[in-house]
């Protein structure tokens, strides 16, 4: 198939707001929620998808993008199964970064730092805050493997459907649970006119943050 467009010529001029060292909370953290506050209010389209970068422990990258379901506590929650490539990754790299992009405020956010399994209960909380399709959803993928067909993920989910269906309550996979990302790095990016975009970094050092601002 051959593009309609010469996608070398295809380019934004941003122009929409400016972000300076004397305009951002001194706590990222605290500096994220009014983004992502904003972004929601702007009815942003999936204000809280994100692409989770993670690496093997020889170094392949891989990304995919996944949901935000909480930030608190000094981190960033989100749930996956853990058997997983993602989760496989994280068990023997515990290292990732996690990128927003809210298009429509010409607003990007990177978040790099360690990741950990949040506490069972925890997960089993949320889990159970699911619709129940989404819960016996859980039990009835084995992600990312290989499978034959849709009819093998469709036989799976009448499996438990039928399973559970007198269940009052869906038991969670031991499998499947959230993760929280402590950052160690949080970079503020806002559009500009001509490139000359805004970017602003808190690094964590000696338990405080430290602001600077980085060339586009």
């Amino acid at each position: 198939m051959t593009l309609t467009h010469n996608i070398a010529d295809i380019r934004k001029n941003y122009s929409r707001q400016a972000l300076t060292e004397d305009s951002v909370l001194q706590d990222p953290i605290q500096q994220f929620q009014v983004w992502l506050q904003e972004a929601i209010t702007a009815e942003a389209e999936e204000p809280t998808a994100f692409v989770l970068s993670t690496a093997s422990k020889e170094g392949q990258p891989s990304a995919r993008v996944v949901l935000l379901k909480d930030v608190a506590n000094g981190g960033f929650t989100f749930f996956t199964n853990y058997d997983s490539r993602k989760g496989r990754e994280l068990a023997q790299n515990p290292l990732a970064s996690i990128t927003f992009f809210w298009a429509s405020l010409e607003r990007q956010v990177r978040i790099d730092g360690s990741v950990e399994k949040i506490p069972p209960q925890l997960s089993e909380a949320y889990f159970h805050s699911r619709p129940k399709g989404s819960q016996i959803g859980a039990w009835a993928s084995p992600q990312s493997q290989e499978i034959e067909s849709r009819k093998v993920l469709e036989e799976s989910d009448s499996y438990y459907i039928s399973k559970f269906a007198d269940a009052e309550l869906v038991p969670r996979p031991e499998h499947w649970g959230g993760y929280k990302l402590i950052p160690a790095k949080i970079e503020f990016w806002q559009g500009r006119p001509n490139r000359l975009h805004d970017r602003i970094v808190y690094e964590r050092a000696d338990d405080a943050w430290k602001l600077k601002r980085l060339a586009p």
